[in-house]
């Protein structure tokens, strides 16, 4: 078993590859470091794939995986974590913005360190302000949401335990939220490590402005689903509990002030001519459908677990 596998996920850097393979090797071999890379060509429609094709003819340590179109950077790196068999999983991108040279010092705070996680941070990057000043705001209100103390979520340079990229599932565009999604199952141990980050020297950015905002709805998305996909009862049956007993109380409200009013003498109004009736109807209806929504999502919740749901720490003479 290597004791580092590099996760490379690449959509046309054809230009970059070979400088980024050779500065993998000189850093491995200086440091005196079993590893395997895995280069996960996401649909490129350049010349990446022939490119890595031969990288891999011509070091044995290198492995190819290509898809058929693109999928994006998540399904990238969840192919490759299922793939890695290193003790240290680490993930970088294939434009040389990412330093090798931080690898092996990763690599130490994993195995050293104990921690679970290890994510980059640019503190110093070579990006013009449309991106920086959204990413700050953006990565601001990952920290708020998450509870985790990170400066770079989007940075793709990261260190995990073998045992973390195996009991993690990601898809869509979450790779933004590994470390959530991680903590969410049970990986607590997050550290950080100030990286460098080198200017672009081959191509142009792959992402535009749009992914910031993406990135807020995955964020709602993932923290969501982590937190309510065992139990969603208790989020569809707490909304529903406050919309049913919230138009429960206007209609008891109603129906007093109709009758106190009968009983004094008093001019009312029907309560079908009156607002207030038609929001009580309305809030008790959606009462009851959050609450339907919620019994169905437990049936079905309770119907697709399966014992590889729960992630396993350590086991001792449990042989079967």
């Amino acid at each position: 078993m290597p004791q580092i596998s590099i996760i490379i996920p690449v959509y046309e850097e054809e230009e970059s590859l070979p400088e980024l393979q050779a500065w993998i090797v000189k850093v491995m071999e200086t440091k005196g470091l079993s590893y395997e890379v895995i280069y996960v060509d996401d649909g490129s429609k350049d010349n990446s794939w022939q490119v890595i094709k031969d990288l891999s003819l011509r070091d044995a340590n290198v492995k190819a995986i290509r898809f058929i179109r693109n999928y994006g950077k998540s399904a990238a790196l969840n192919v490759g974590f299922s793939k890695a068999a290193g003790e240290v999983v680490v993930t970088m991108d294939a434009d040389l913005q990412d330093s090798p040279e931080e690898i092996p010092e990763l690599y130490r705070m994993i195995t050293e360190e104990g921690f679970d996680l290890v994510s980059g941070w640019k503190r110093k990057r070579h990006d013009p302000m449309s991106k920086t000043i959204p990413s700050r705001l953006f990565n601001g209100v990952t920290r708020f949401i998450s509870g985790i103390k990170l400066h770079d979520f989007n940075c793709g340079l990261k260190a995990y335990s073998n045992k973390v990229v195996k009991n993690i599932d990601i898809y869509g565009e979450m790779h933004r939220y590994i470390p959530l999604i991680a903590k969410w199952n049970g990986f607590g141990k997050i550290g950080e490590k100030e990286v460098a980050h080198s200017p672009r020297k081959y191509g142009t950015t792959k992402f535009g402005i749009e992914r910031f905002v993406n990135g807020f709805l995955d964020l709602i998305s993932v923290s969501f689903v982590n937190r309510y996909r065992k139990n969603p009862m208790h989020f569809f049956g707490s909304m529903g509990s406050l919309s049913f007993m919230t138009g429960f109380a206007i209609t008891v409200w109603l129906i007093y002030e109709k009758i106190s009013g009968l009983r004094n003498g008093l001019h009312v109004r029907e309560i079908t001519d009156q607002p207030l009736f038609f929001l009580a109807l309305v809030a008790l209806i959606v009462g009851v459908q959050l609450f339907l929504t919620g019994f169905m999502a437990e049936m079905m919740t309770s119907n697709s677990t399966h014992k590889s749901d729960y992630n396993i720490s350590d086991e001792i003479n449990c042989e079967a």
